[in-house]
């Protein structure tokens, strides 16, 4: 039987929210990795500038990473297990989080081109 999509069933926001702290979680600049837990610690958040944002080498809209700056939507994501927001400096995604298959990796990201 194949696994099920969404399993623990996260809303649109949280979905777009989780997907790109996993993209952020892969800049060695931002992210500290704990090699014991397999958790990652983002330091930073981008900011948008105009109507998007950048995360490494893609381009993001503003509206689709306004969960970042979203203290409910990493509550939520706390509550399933996927983060950690327990410092108010940096905001932990966990092995699980991860791991987690949004399935938008690919739906609305675009490479940079400046």
């Amino acid at each position: 039987m194949a696994p099920k999509k969404n399993p623990l069933k996260l809303n649109k926001l949280q979905l777009r929210t989780l997907v790109l702290a996993q993209l952020l979680a892969e800049d060695e600049r931002i992210a500290r990795r704990d090699e014991e837990s397999g958790n990652v610690t983002l330091l930073q958040l981008p900011h948008a500038h105009g109507d998007h944002m950048h995360i490494g080498e893609f381009v993001v809209s503003g509206r689709e990473a306004s969960g970042l700056n979203n203290p409910s939507v990493w509550n939520a994501l706390a509550r399933k297990g996927l983060a950690d927001v327990n410092n108010p400096m940096a905001i932990t995604i966990t092995a699980a989080g991860l791991d987690y298959d949004t399935g938008l990796s690919d739906h609305f990201l675009s490479r940079s081109d400046h």
